[in-house]
């Protein structure tokens, strides 16, 4: 099988050769630069023989063009942050306008997708990294957000609905760039900031109109749930074909997932730290630290519990950058058929 046969196969619970796998990583020492990102990332997946590249622009590309102002430090796990906030008052909401696809930040996330396109298109599937509508209000906004949303509603759904414009003018560019689909990533869909209700009102319209705007363009859509205590039934209703959270550290486990949707399963690889009961951290991530049998065992165990089918192999979110080589190659290692060493 080549990558498209086995990536569609695994969406569709069919028979695959293997089970695919893709890690990913944020690569900050050069992620404002779209060529170099774009290099960076298809020299990795084919270095490592990654079934799919999700493509990694910066996490704040989505509000520098509204005013946010963004520190970059170029350097290797200090990714940048929100120096000065793109909404600083209720009336700012009202400022925001819709933005078209090929300008600042926004641009040159479309540019990543063309120069990716050019290099790997037809060989490797990949796709573009967008946010929540209510996902962006939040990285424009911060914590004022939450307040704002029960004090003037009106004016956050407004801002909203430019949000989601916006939104869907980069999709339409990055299906025209070649994309195979999106990773559509949610960071509000959690029962630690909104309730269920909440989100209803405030994100599910807003998701729904970006979802349906690809969603029969593009053949790979996930939706990457964020955080803890996550509205996971409520996300897997999405038009989407696959899910991915951390289901390594959260619940539900793949195994429950399994029972509760029947769209194809992203996960399986821990990406983040293990703590004791008091929330103190007892050891690094298994990518980090791990042996080669702990990955192997790990991964299988992740291939087991859902029998191996309906199910692409990858961390509940960003892998850390300093994970080893020999980590990236155990875990691409373990995804063929008796190459496990259980002990």
């Amino acid at each position: 099988m080549n990558k498209y046969e086995r990536i569609k196969a695994a969406l569709n619970f069919e028979e695959v050769d293997r089970v695919p796998i893709s890690l990913w990583m944020h690569l900050s020492e050069n992620d404002i630069n779209p060529k170099s990102l774009a290099e960076s990332q298809i020299e990795q997946t084919r270095k490592y023989d990654f079934d799919f590249i999700k493509l990694m622009p910066f996490g704040l590309y989505c509000v520098e063009d509204w005013g946010a102002q963004v520190q970059y430090y170029s350097k290797s796990n200090q990714p940048p942050i929100v120096k000065k906030p793109g909404i600083e008052s209720i009336e700012d909401w009202g400022k925001l306008k819709v933005l078209p696809a090929i300008y600042g930040t926004y641009g040159k996330q479309l540019q990543l997708a063309e120069h990716v396109s050019r290099k790997v298109g037809g060989e490797t599937p990949f796709v573009q990294t967008i946010f929540s509508p209510l996902t962006v209000a939040r990285k424009l906004a911060g914590d004022r957000l939450l307040l704002d949303m029960k004090e003037n509603p009106a004016i956050v759904k407004q801002a909203l609905e430019v949000i989601t414009e916006t939104t869907i003018n980069f999709v339409k560019a990055n299906v025209n760039a070649g994309v195979d689909g999106f990773f559509f990533a949610t960071q509000c869909a959690s029962e630690e900031l909104l309730t269920e209700e909440e989100y209803k009102i405030f994100g599910v319209p807003y998701d729904l109109k970006v979802i349906e705007s690809y969603n029969k363009e593009t053949f790979f859509n996930i939706a990457h749930i964020h955080g803890d205590k996550i509205m996971f039934d409520l996300v897997a209703n999405y038009p989407v074909n696959c899910l991915n959270w951390h289901d390594r550290w959260i619940s539900p486990s793949l195994a429950e997932a399994r029972k509760r949707t029947d769209k194809c399963l992203l996960g399986g690889v821990r990406e983040a730290p293990y703590f004791d009961g008091n929330n103190k951290k007892i050891r690094d991530s298994l990518l980090i630290d791990g042996t080669v049998v702990e990955i192997g065992n790990h991964v299988k165990e992740s291939i087991d519990s859902v029998d191996g089918k309906g199910l692409i192999l990858g961390p509940g979110c960003v892998i850390d950058q300093q994970t080893p080589e020999r980590s990236l190659y155990a875990a691409r290692r373990s995804v063929y058929t008796g190459a496990h060493t259980l002990v």
